[in-house]
């Protein structure tokens, strides 16, 4: 089936929603990568010295954060991707040719950043799916939906199976925990970190298969809404935007905390994988009450600052995600401070509220000099075969 042409379409500006949204995404990706990259037990309200506050900022960041942001960021690389084809039919190059170059080197740049930083890199799945978001570029939008809720469905049911065995043979233990000796390798010099990152990979790549599902659910949810060019011009009418808060938020607040009973307790053992079920099936509720609640407030003059300052930031996704694994490495390893498994929750999450600050702060800076991040021009320049040209980044003419 194909898609109507797009050809035809007259130019267009970078889309600014896009934009921050994925400013706003970030805050998420970070909330929950940093628990990741600063020991097993920050992720469960553990970790030195922790208390009350440290499980209930553990089950907070569980249901209200975990699973969500990474769909938004899907969601948008899938309309990102309608955006690019278009950028490259005006231009009159081969789309094709495009995307496979910036596909490898989104791999080849999610292959570094694993080894050096985070073995939980997502970029590399992101580059895998890539592909197949090409080979379904042109089917209808209503068939896309299609498939991403058969693939929403396909995974609860697994893990729901899984969890329903694991409580069936009274299994006690949800995942598997890291070896004893992680910590003092992550706190070890860098040839220990680069090591550790390597025989972390494998089981952080094999998580990323598992929510693949998912992940492909939102790019081909965000390719059916760059179709139909939902985020373009003026954008989705406020009514529809509050009927999907109104909406989303109560089935993914219910879903989340459900999941976070799941993995804190009371409930345990094969419920986790019970709640994750839960989970994929109602946070894409809970995702798109954000981000239509994001655009409600950016809307309104009270907003629109908060929308200024976000927006720099999603222009430089790439490059602030980056950073923030090496300004976390730079924490929690050998390479800086070496803090791996010695900071609690809160203490952890209150950092990523400075971080993310100096973030927004330093992209709305550069953004008055460079059109886009350093990440962002390297990307850029394996996309276009060449450098791309150097130009200030102005209102109204930024392009995909």
């Amino acid at each position: 089936m194909s898609a109507p042409r797009t050809a035809a379409a007259p130019p267009v500006a970078r889309i600014g929603d896009i934009d921050v949204l994925r400013g706003c995404a970030l805050l998420g990706i970070l909330l929950i990568n940093a628990q990741l990259m600063a020991g097993p037990a920050v992720a469960h309200g553990g970790g030195a010295g922790s208390g009350l506050a440290d499980r209930g900022a553990a089950w907070a960041t569980t249901a209200l954060v975990s699973g969500k942001f990474y769909l938004l960021f899907s969601f948008l690389l899938g309309y990102g991707f309608t955006v690019q084809r278009r950028s490259a039919e005006r231009a009159g190059v081969a789309f094709a040719a495009r995307h496979l170059r910036r596909t490898a080197a989104l791999f080849v740049l999610g292959l570094v950043h694993a080894v050096l930083l985070f073995p939980g890199d997502i970029l590399m799945t992101y580059a895998a799916l890539g592909l197949v978001l090409f080979a379904l570029r042109d089917v209808r939008p209503r068939r896309l939906l299609r498939i991403a809720a058969v693939l929403l469905v396909s995974l609860a049911a697994l893990l729901l199976a899984y969890g329903l065995l694991a409580l069936a043979l009274e299994r006690t233990q949800g995942l598997a925990a890291p070896a004893a000796d992680t910590g003092a390798a992550y706190r070890g010099g860098p040839g220990s970190v680069v090591r550790t990152n390597i025989e972390l990979l494998p089981r952080f790549l094999g998580a990323n298969v598992l929510h693949s599902a998912d992940l492909l659910a939102a790019l081909l949810t965000g390719l059916a809404a760059g179709k139909r060019r939902v985020l373009a011009g003026p954008g989705p009418r406020p009514v529809l935007l509050r009927r999907v808060v109104a909406l989303g938020l109560p089935l993914g607040l219910a879903g989340g905390a459900f999941m976070a009973v799941c993995t804190h307790g009371p409930l345990e053992g094969g419920w986790f994988f019970v709640g994750q079920a839960a989970g994929v099936l109602t946070a894409p509720a809970l995702t798109a009450a954000y981000a239509c609640g994001v655009l409600l407030l950016v809307r309104v003059p009270a907003g629109r600052g908060i929308g200024a300052t976000l927006a720099p930031a999603g222009r430089m996704s790439l490059t602030n995600y980056l950073a923030q694994s090496l300004a976390l490495a730079l924490v929690f390893t050998g390479y800086g401070l070496g803090l791996y498994g010695r900071l609690g929750t809160t203490t952890v999450l209150l950092g990523c509220l400075f971080l993310y600050a100096a973030q927004l702060a330093l992209s709305t800076l550069l953004s008055r000099h460079r059109r886009s991040g350093p990440a962002e021009f390297l990307l850029r320049a394996a996309t276009r075969g060449g450098l791309p040209r150097r130009a200030r980044w102005t209102p109204g003419t930024h392009h995909s």
